[in-house]
């Protein structure tokens, strides 16, 4: 293991045994704060320790400061031998988010969810440091210890609606608790980070929620991205192990943009994004990242169809110039392409002066379709 890796390792190992600590201290003044705080650091610790030993740049070459965490999580899907899937992204940003306003304002976490959630990251850690080194987190834990209790999990989203009733009853005329109320809404506006890449939790975000629940609206209407969660529960006891995924077949969340007008949309279902943090990576940017040529990477997202999914391409207007930029996304997208198609057929079906052909799925030896599997 390189040195500095195991430095960070050990962080990592640190934060986390804190965390586990404070979640079973009987003293509850400032527990939660302190569970969030240090599990968002032995995530960042341990992610940046796996790239490091992979031999990833972590350290920005502008401000020459190492990278932040979400630059981190990004970095951590083309680690090869890491690679970091969409549901354990979401529960990592879910913890962030939840520690931003727990660091910088204030939320209000309930037991079930503050429980769900550290139970998921001791699952998560363990399977990241066993990907990343070959080791488990038991093997650094005294036999005495406790995991974060033996209580039975609950479903994730059994949680959420008993929040969002809770809250319900708070906004009620004479009860005199909307600052509790409100300190709820941003725990579950925090939650929606498991689904959404972009997520940060904004006072406009908070004041439409508590309107929409005033209004006698649902959970569904006002927090339609929180339909799509589910959580994953196996073992019992101590072997009980807890992942919070994004159920296969829930109907998909439109991102509602000012453009779209919010016809036929829940005015309280739109959320606020930040369009420039979204969409950051320019044409040229994302074919640096993939290592081609720009206009190989046109023709890969020509036969990818990137340029028509509004959830990859964001075209930035200012006076008569106009800039397209991309989101994390398309670059996904495209990585995971470049690793599974014949580049070379899809130069000769998308390069410049080529009509495009429709995209196919044959996947036979010789094959000239675009879209033809690389060799084993």
């Amino acid at each position: 293991m390189r040195s500095t890796a195991k430095i960070l390792r050990d962080k990592a190992f640190s934060s986390m045994r804190t965390a586990m600590t404070a979640f079973n201290d009987p003293c509850d003044d400032g527990r939660p704060t302190v569970v969030l705080l240090h599990l968002q650091h032995a995530f960042e610790m341990l992610l940046k320790a796996a790239l490091v030993q992979g031999g990833a740049k972590v350290f920005d070459k502008n401000s020459g400061r190492s990278i932040g965490f979400e630059a981190a999580i990004n970095q951590s899907y083309q680690l090869a031998g890491f690679k970091l899937t969409q549901d354990e992204a979401g529960v990592l940003r879910a913890i962030d988010a939840l520690r931003d306003d727990e660091q910088h304002w204030f939320n209000d976490v309930s037991e079930g969810l503050l429980y769900l959630h550290a139970r998921a990251a001791v699952t998560l850690f363990d399977e990241l440091l066993f990907r990343a080194f070959k080791e488990r987190l038991a093997d650094h834990l005294p036999n005495r210890v406790l995991p974060i209790s033996t209580e039975v999990p609950q479903d994730i989203l059994a949680l959420v609606d008993s929040e969002y009733a809770n809250i319900a009853e708070l906004l009620k005329p004479g009860r005199r608790a909307r600052g509790e109320a409100r300190a709820k809404i941003r725990t579950l506006l925090a939650l929606e980070a498991h689904v959404a890449e972009d997520t940060k939790v904004s006072d406009s975000d908070v004041n439409r929620v508590e309107k929409g629940i005033r209004a006698g609206k649902s959970r569904h209407q006002v927090f339609p991205k929180l339909s799509l969660l589910s959580a994953e529960i196996s073992g019992e006891g101590l072997m009980v192990k807890v992942r919070i995924v994004k159920q296969a077949d829930a109907m998909p969340v439109r991102l509602v943009r000012d453009a779209d007008g919010g016809e036929g949309v829940d005015v309280a279902a739109i959320r606020e994004v930040d369009l420039q943090k979204k969409f950051h990576w320019s044409p040229f940017d994302l074919a640096e990242k993939l290592g081609i040529s720009q206009p190989r990477a046109s023709a890969l997202r020509k036969h990818l169809g990137i340029d028509q999914d509004s959830d990859c391409l964001h075209v930035f207007e200012f006076g008569s110039q106009r800039h397209p930029r991309y989101s994390d996304n398309a670059l996904t997208r495209m990585r995971e392409a470049q690793a599974k198609y014949d580049m070379d057929a899809i130069w000769q079906s998308h390069g410049p002066g080529r009509r495009s052909k429709p995209r196919a799925t044959c996947s036979q030896p010789g094959c000239a379709d675009a879209t033809r599997l690389k060799s084993p």
